[in-house]
Parts: C-alpha cells; sequence; structure tokens
C-alpha cells in the first residue's frame, strides 16, 4: 500500500504541475489577444483581456500550488501531508473527469491503509 500513496503522491503534484502550466498558457493566449487587440487600436478591449488574464492565470495559478506542495508532503512523509492530501482529493471530486478519478483513487489509497501511530516515548524502560 505504500507504493499507491507514492502513486497518489505524484498524480497530485503532476495534476498540479498540469494546472500550472494551463495558467500559463491561458496568460500568454489571453494576454496575446489582448497585444492583437492594442495594436488594432481596441485600448479599452486590451484593458479588460490583460485584466482577464491575470485573474484567471493567478485563480489557476492559486488551484495548482496545493496539490503540488501536498504532494511533495506526502512523498516526504510530512504528519500534515496526508490529512491535506485528502482535503485535496474531496475537492478534486468536483473536478470531471480526471479530478474525479483522482480523487477516488486518493480516497481509496490514503483511507484503507491508515496511517500507523507513531511510537510512544515516555522515556520509561521496560522491565527486565
Amino acid at each position: 500500500m505504500k507504493t499507491h500513496v507514492q502513486i497518489v503522491a505524484a498524480l497530485h503534484i503532476v495534476m498540479g504541475a498540469l494546472t500550472l502550466m494551463g495558467a500559463v498558457t491561458v496568460f500568454i493566449f489571453i494576454g496575446m489577444a489582448g497585444g492583437i487587440a492594442a495594436t488594432q487600436g481596441e485600448g479599452e478591449a486590451a484593458g479588460v483581456l490583460g485584466i482577464i488574464a491575470v485573474v484567471v492565470g493567478s485563480l489557476l495559478t492559486l488551484l495548482a500550488l496545493p496539490s503540488i506542495i501536498g504532494g511533495w508532503a506526502l512523498l516526504a512523509g510530512c504528519s500534515w501531508g496526508r490529512p491535506f492530501v485528502l482535503v485535496l482529493g474531496a475537492l478534486e471530486l468536483l473536478n470531471i473527469p480526471f479530478g474525479t478519478t483522482l480523487g477516488i483513487y486518493t480516497f481509496w489509497a490514503l483511507l484503507s491503509n491508515p496511517q500507523p501511530p507513531p511510537p510512544v516515548t515516555s522515556g520509561l524502560r521496560p522491565i527486565t
């Protein structure tokens, strides 16, 4: 099951990276459309397209970063990585079809193999 947890972490990193690439692509293409509008003398349209490019690019970037950070935390074994990725998996269910698949797989992999509790270290030695 450890392999499934690593696969979930890698898939979240990949999904975040693809979303980040989409943010850059949207920013570039809408920015180019604004540049074309500006060269045609449509200053107001270019301004609106510029604002749209920044807002949509920023929104997609904000959606991508938690997936990358959560996947990294899960791979690194951070204690907060597992619950963080479970929350991301719940949010990914709304992203049809690939996010839904990733969300279901996230729940299956992380909930079917619960994380073992940390060892108790009270400082007491066993009686021998």
